[in-house]
């Protein structure tokens, strides 16, 4: 059984590439959280997986509330991997990931990284047509040798790119961002907006409704997973002046 959260495709890609050659399911962490679906059964010898990307150097809040309300039947301990895609680094995320777990009970055995583009358009610009295939190639070789170390159930075994000053990175940046950084007051839809309505059906905090057919954000916070901006068909929805001409970004496999 894997569990994953995807804002533009990237760990969605990741846990559905996991997914078919496991042979476990696949179920959105965003989804379930919502109907507050959060007791499953694992099967004998069913692997456990969870794919998630990096935000400000720790996995997305909605990840860690996901974990702390799961009730998970098994008659023994599973095999339990995590993996998280990045930008460019992980920090100590999924040290974070490990100890959500362990106050579960769950015993985290292994962890992995993998570089993906990147979607924060709030603080970059997208990369070309081709960097982005470049990363990508190099990503489905990553996943393949994740998909070597899970089938072989290792143990004990991180391969996860957390950069330098990962610890400071994690414990001091991430709670800003998470104080400051996910306020949606500065969202906003410009004349291009249609009202189509797929910000609506993509939002993975459920934060935005239209209203006469404009897009308005109800929550004050939300995931800042930014599929809103990057899955706008016109490029309608910005982020205050920041994101004006950086671009969009979603994976092929949501293309």
């Amino acid at each position: 059984m894997i569990f994953y959260f995807s804002g533009t495709g990237n760990s969605y890609a990741t846990a559905r590439f996991l997914s078919d050659n496991l042979g476990e399911p696949i179920i959105d962490i965003a989804q379930v959280l919502q109907k507050n679906e959060v007791e499953y059964f694992l099967q004998e010898n069913e692997k456990l997986g969870f794919v998630f990307p990096i935000y400000a150097w720790a996995p997305p809040k909605a990840v860690l509330d996901f974990i702390k309300k799961l009730i998970l039947h098994s008659e023994k301990l599973p095999y339990t991997f995590g993996v998280c895609t990045c930008g460019g680094t992980a920090g100590n995320g999924m040290e974070v990931l490990e100890d959500a777990l362990g106050k579960k009970g769950i015993i985290l055995n292994s962890g992995y990284s993998v570089i993906m583009p990147d979607n924060y358009v709030v603080m970059f610009k997208v990369g070309s047509l081709a960097e982005q295939a470049e990363i990508l190639e190099k990503a489905r070789e990553t996943m393949e040798h994740i998909l070597n170390a899970v089938k072989q159930e290792k143990s004990g075994f991180f391969r996860v790119k957390k950069g330098k000053a990962a610890g400071l990175l994690t414990l001091a940046v991430n709670p800003a961002f998470q104080r400051f950084g996910t306020k949606t007051k500065p969202f906003h839809a410009t004349g291009d907006c249609i009202g189509c309505g797929i910000c609506e059906k993509v939002c993975t905090d459920h934060c935005i409704q239209l209203k006469d057919g404009i897009p308005r954000w109800i929550k004050q916070q939300c995931n800042m997973c930014l599929a809103c901006i990057n899955r706008c068909p016109q490029g309608a929805i910005q982020y205050g002046k920041k994101t004006k001409d950086r671009g969009q970004y979603v994976h092929p496999c949501w293309k």
